[in-house]
């Protein structure tokens, strides 16, 4: 007697096999096409912010740039030290709130408020600590009146007594130095500082020298030194020697 081995149905019917594999090929492209947007995405998102980084680097330094040549039509440094003397760039009162470009607010007083208490919790030079006055304001694409900047960056300048000196007056400019303090603020909370000092060589000119620039990613060290060159004067050069702060 012979006996034939049949196999359940549910082996060899095939049924709706097709379905399962279409299916899961379909999810795995999913996932991988969702890998590529999101590295795409990621990869714009580091453009725009490196970009957004050197432009307030930049928007930065244009504003210390200003503010040089605002100082050279200013005859009594402490006038600005005591805060009676600002420049023309000024974008409104600095006790209204500021709306930032990204979204945000800021109001400058109180930005001026938390920069002293930083530097009088520092307390590096003790009663030579800097006093800081808000000098200038506003959005860079306003900085030059005859040129349109299309920028998004807001920038302020504060001024303080060089606190390399020994005097014990915060408020008294004894040597002809000081030192600015300038921010740059932009989209997506772009932020860079940049402090230098500047010093008077002669009645139409000012020596730039950077101590530093401060970014969220980075702590850089640079020196430079370049003579500014007054509308309509020409250009001399300018040594330093050895003895410190000379010039030849």
């Amino acid at each position: 007697m012979t006996s034939t081995l049949r196999l359940p149905v549910r082996l060899v019917n095939e049924n709706g096999t097709a379905l399962i594999i279409a299916l899961m090929a379909t999810m795995l492209l999913t996932a991988l096409g969702a890998t590529v947007v999101m590295v795409s995405r990621t990869e714009t998102s580091i453009a725009n912010n490196y970009r957004n980084s050197q432009e307030a680097l930049y928007a930065a330094d244009a504003a210390i740039d200003r503010v040089v040549q605002d100082l050279l039509m200013v005859p009594r440094w402490n006038d600005m030290l005591a805060g009676t003397t600002t420049s023309s760039f000024m974008d409104g009162s600095a006790g209204i709130s500021k709306t930032l470009p990204g979204g945000g607010t800021i109001t400058l007083t109180s930005a001026t408020a938390e920069l002293q208490s930083i530097t009088d919790a520092a307390d590096e030079w003790g009663l030579n600590d800097p006093q800081w006055k808000l000098f200038a304001w506003g959005p860079l694409s306003e900085i030059a009146n005859d040129v349109t900047i299309d920028s998004p960056m807001y920038v302020a300048v504060w001024v303080a007594d060089d606190p390399a000196e020994t005097d014990d007056d915060p408020l008294s400019d004894t040597n002809g130095t000081l030192t600015l303090h300038a921010v740059a603020i932009g989209p997506s909370g772009t932020r860079k500082v940049i402090e230098v000092t500047v010093a008077r060589t002669s009645g139409t000119e000012i020596e730039r020298g950077q101590i530093a620039q401060r970014g969220q990613e980075e702590l850089n060290q640079r020196a430079r030194k370049a003579a500014v060159q007054t509308p309509g004067k020409t250009l001399t050069n300018m040594k330093m020697n050895t003895a410190v702060g000379g010039l030849q």
